[in-house]
């Protein structure tokens, strides 16, 4: 039995989709509290089952992790076997990234890649490919000037939403980022679409900011190639930001956006977020001196 060629295509776009929906860009903001978030994710293409994946984010003042894996199910692993896994941790000064280290593997039947990526206040101090860049003379080169003013994906999938009051405005879509995963440069811009609201089967239920996303390659990119003049046309991907509890930080619950064959459909069944006190709040309590009591008694 063999996956039509076009399934196949569809199934790479609709991965292809699902990093630009999770790489929406981060914007300074003040420094937000202590929180965690666990959630979990299904994908599907047309209906279909085709990938799931866990996500894992720890937040503090002036630091942050995250960690997220998945992997093909159903026919799409039959036939793809395709798993990934991405590391990210770094630094931050004022509500915004400083240094940050990027981690990326993705295992599939053919081939292994993997990256490895340290961000310095915008800039690339060092990276590891594995394989190579080829030296295909249609792919746009990527300069040292590609390289400034950038985040990596996963920190960019942090969206730190300006102000004191609720985090989810119309604000918070508003902007257009440098993304650089390694091998591709690209810009995305948001743009505030709607309010909705979600319910997870675990955790979250309440309101989501909905943005659109567009997609435009800077650099690293073969113009010619199929999948980046489609995703570069798109006007549907849509990307829905929860927050997590505790922070003014908002992540992806749900991300869609169209293939040739259906959607695609990213949706989180759990999305679990905790928010957690700050060292400086959690102080001893002062005690209060006790106070003398007068008696009359005597000693017995």
């Amino acid at each position: 039995m063999r996956v039509p060629r076009k399934a196949r295509k569809c199934g790479r776009r609709a991965f292809g989709l699902l990093a630009l929906a999770l790489a929406i860009p981060a914007m300074p903001g003040p420094a937000s509290a202590q929180g965690r978030l666990e959630a979990h994710y299904t994908m599907t293409l047309a209906g279909l089952p085709i990938g799931q994946g866990s996500w894992v984010i720890d937040i503090s003042d002036s630091q942050y992790s995250s960690a997220a894996s998945g992997g093909t199910t159903g026919l799409m692993r039959a036939f793809t076997g395709g798993e990934g896994s991405t590391v990210a941790q770094g630094t931050l000064q004022g509500g915004r990234p400083l240094v940050s280290t990027y981690a990326a593997t993705i295992k599939s039947s053919k081939k292994t890649d993997e990256i490895r990526l340290t961000v310095n206040n915008g800039r690339v101090k060092d990276l590891k490919l594995d394989p190579p860049r080829d030296t295909d003379a249609e792919r746009v080169p990527i300069t040292e000037d590609d390289q400034h003013g950038i985040l990596d994906p996963m920190t960019a999938s942090l969206v730190r939403s300006p102000g004191a009051g609720n985090p989810l405005t119309p604000e918070a879509c508003q902007r257009t980022l440098a993304i650089f995963d390694g091998r591709l440069r690209y810009d995305l811009q948001l743009a505030f679409k709607r309010m909705d609201k979600v319910k997870a089967a675990k955790g979250y239920e309440g309101p989501v900011l909905v943005c659109a996303v567009y997609f435009s390659p800077i650099a690293g990119h073969i113009p010619s190639r199929a999948a980046i003049k489609y995703i570069s046309r798109l006007r549907d991907i849509e990307v829905w930001l929860a927050p997590i509890a505790g922070t003014r930080v908002l992540v992806p619950f749900r991300a869609t956006g169209p293939t040739p064959i259906g959607p695609v459909v990213l949706e989180a069944t759990q999305f679990v977020s905790v928010a957690v006190p700050s060292k400086d709040a959690v102080k001893t309590p002062e005690r209060t001196p006790a106070k003398a009591v007068a008696t009359d008694a005597k000693p017995q």
